[in-house]
């Protein structure tokens, strides 16, 4: 058996970090690692278009860019199976819930993540998905209604024109 409960592989959006075993809940499955940033530098880093930032409070900030930090391929998702727990200065992400072998490990980046950097409609994670999928359902069956009335209303007109 592994001594990591996780392993880096294809997903959806990239990479992702997924189950190797039964991850039970509230259990920590890895630290969010980097350099510990203060309010400046975390400012400076961020105009640079770092997406690995994670901001443990206002004054500190943990850079996640380095390769090594194993959590920073944790994908978001609006359903999420994990969180992130601060413990002082330094972030783990647990499992909220039991993680099945094979599951990819997912927590909520957060609403401003969402809004600035990926954009509801480009969020991937599969509560989205369904939900552009619902309305574009509903879009394409309000155009086809559309449609047919326009359709409908052309040919009582040409009737009339006829008579």
């Amino acid at each position: 058996m592994s001594a990591r409960p996780y392993r880096i592989g294809r997903a959806r959006t990239g990479l992702g970090l997924f189950a190797t075993r039964p991850i039970k809940k509230r259990s920590r499955i890895v630290e969010y690692k980097g350099l510990l940033l203060g309010k400046k530098a975390a400012a400076k880093a961020e105009c640079t278009s770092n997406l690995y930032l994670y901001e443990i409070n206002k004054r500190w900030t943990i850079d996640g860019t380095p390769r090594s930090n194993v959590a920073r391929y944790a994908n978001h998702s609006c359903n999420p199976n994990a969180e992130t727990h601060d413990v002082k200065r330094r972030v783990f992400i647990r499992a909220l819930r039991n993680i099945k072998p094979g599951e990819e490990i997912v927590y909520d980046y957060g609403i401003d993540y969402l809004r600035n950097v990926i954009g509801r409609s480009n969020c991937q994670c599969s509560r989205c998905r369904k939900r552009r999928n619902r309305r574009a359902v509903q879009l394409r069956a309000k155009r086809r209604r559309k449609t047919a009335r326009l359709s409908k209303a052309r040919a009582a007109k040409r009737r009339r024109k006829k008579s």
